[in-house]
């Protein structure tokens, strides 16, 4: 029997996993609650609250001056306190609305405009969580592993991907994300802009790393300067945790 479409169901499709951008960690580095999932971040990862149905901001498994003098205190409050917990209300506001298109109380002749919420708003709450998890205090300059293995193998070095990675991030037009991928299917490496929160990711793919340059992201000590930003994001880049990403999405 068809279980019906109903508000808790999607919220918890989402939170499972049904998200095509969901990676599933498993090895190595990980913060507290990143327990896998079918694809990855679990529901608790993700602050899903199965009694309300709806997604609450997950604490950060770091003090917010622990990324100093790379990232400072005064951004990670500011991009996690109020940016991140923006998109999860977005998310949750996005569930409601079309829940209501469904039983009638709603307009269906908004069903676009909080489809492409729905999208902004999911794809940005889970950006932004793999985003927090991707870095940490006194972390390894490189990979190690099967992922290194993987890099040299698809990028030819670990300097040729790093300067790839770099340029793509510095590069993005407005507002987005330069991500590391597994694609899976072909079972390699690749580097990809994304606009917005979800507009050109390559479907099927895993996200590995990635780095946020909106410009809330940076500018409170960065200004206009987005490749000195991309560099400091480099050294405070979580490998064992991209690692556990890259192992689990390669098995």
């Amino acid at each position: 029997m068809t279980t019906p479409l109903t508000r808790r169901v999607a919220l918890g499709a989402l939170a499972t996993g049904s998200a095509a951008v969901l990676a599933r960690p498993a090895m190595g580095a990980r913060a507290p609650g990143l327990a896998s999932g079918a694809f990855g971040l679990s529901a608790a990862a993700l602050g899903y609250q199965a009694a309300t149905g709806e997604y609450t901001l997950p604490d950060l498994a770091y003090d917010v001056a622990a990324l100093e003098p790379h990232i400072d205190a005064q951004t990670m409050t500011i991009h996690h306190d109020r940016h991140h917990a923006g998109y999860v209300r977005g998310l949750n506001i996005a569930l409601q609305q079309l829940e209501l298109i469904r039983t009638g109380g709603g307009d269906p002749a908004l069903i676009k405009h909080w489809c492409g919420q729905l999208s902004f708003n999911a794809s940005g709450h889970i950006n932004h969580t793999l985003f927090w998890n991707c870095m940490a205090p006194d972390a390894p300059g490189e990979p190690g592993g099967a992922l290194m293995d993987a890099i040299v193998r698809d990028f030819g070095s670990f300097n040729s991907f790093k300067a790839q990675f770099t340029l793509a991030a510095e590069t993005v037009e407005g507002g987005g994300w330069a991500w590391l991928i597994h694609e899976a299917m072909g079972g390699r490496l690749m580097i990809i802009q994304q606009e917005k929160q979800q507009n050109m990711f390559v479907t099927g793919a895993r996200p590995l790393l990635g780095i946020d340059v909106w410009e809330h992201a940076y500018y409170l000590k960065y200004q206009n300067r987005r490749a000195e930003y991309v560099a400091a994001f480099m050294n405070v880049v979580n490998w064992p945790f991209v690692q556990s990403l890259y192992e689990s999405s390669d098995g």
